[in-house]
């Protein structure tokens, strides 16, 4: 029996805490960037091999890019890694969602028959991980914007005097409400698009198992690439905006 469903599954429990099989899949593509981040420290020579040039130019041309963005050298090193990181870990889920790893499961008996439930499933079709992610990059962007001009420029744009500056007032509690707004926009837009595909790939392939995927899977590579550029850019815009001081 085919079920879509819009979180994750608990596959085991640690006392009354539940594993999903999202929470087991996103374990599994942070040790595989770790993997590769450390099998890329270790090739690292003075005289670069092929690899090492590829890699050092794609990551060239992100800090570049960031650098850029930021208008300042000194920024680009401090937040640099956590929006490449950022960039990475959403490009990985997004790709090895392609693989037929959740295919692989345990079959329940629920009321409406037999469903298989994966050990594996896309961490990105989980709306509660998404919602993590965009919470995250929401808390580092108010965290930059502090360390680079201070707590109290920095809350400056959220609260304004009232009876001096009742506009200003106003305009903070929209800058609050924005905030809030950019965790939604986050986690929902990354979900969707992802759980989208998701769901496509598994009718098609339910449907029509051979062949008919393919196609569909090479979109979602760009899919996958683009949702992952979007999220890391805007993250990087916000931060860009978080830094300036406000007057």
């Amino acid at each position: 029996m085919l079920e879509i469903v819009l979180h994750g599954e608990p596959i085991a429990h640690i006392g009354s805490f539940p594993i999903t099989n999202t929470m087991v899949y996103s374990s599994f593509v942070t040790l595989i960037l770790v993997g590769i981040a450390s099998l890329i420290r270790t090739k690292t020579a003075m005289v670069p091999s092929r690899f090492q040039g590829g890699v050092e130019a794609i990551i060239g041309g992100a800090y570049d890019f960031v650098a850029d963005t930021l208008g300042s050298v000194k920024n680009a090193k401090a937040f640099f890694g956590f929006i490449a990181t950022l960039f990475f870990f959403i490009l990985m889920n997004n790709w090895l969602a392609l693989l037929p790893f959740t295919s692989l499961g345990i079959w329940e008996q629920t009321e409406h028959g037999q469903i298989l439930v994966p050990l594996l499933r896309t961490t990105h079709s989980d709306l509660n991980n998404t919602l993590i992610l965009a919470v995250l990059a929401v808390f580092m962007i108010q965290f930059f914007g502090i360390a680079t001009i201070g707590f109290f420029k920095y809350a400056h744009k959220f609260f304004v005097n009232p009876f001096k500056n009742p506009i200003g007032a106003f305009i903070g509690i929209l800058e609050l409400v924005s905030e809030v707004a950019k965790m939604i926009s986050f986690s929902f837009r990354l979900f969707g698009n992802i759980f989208a595909g998701e769901v496509l790939l598994t009718i098609i392939a339910y449907l029509l198992p051979y062949g008919a995927p393919l196609p569909f899977m090479f979109l979602e590579l760009f899919v996958g690439l683009i949702q992952a550029v979007v999220f890391a850019t805007l993250t990087l815009v916000f931060v860009k905006i978080a830094t300036v001081e406000h007057h």
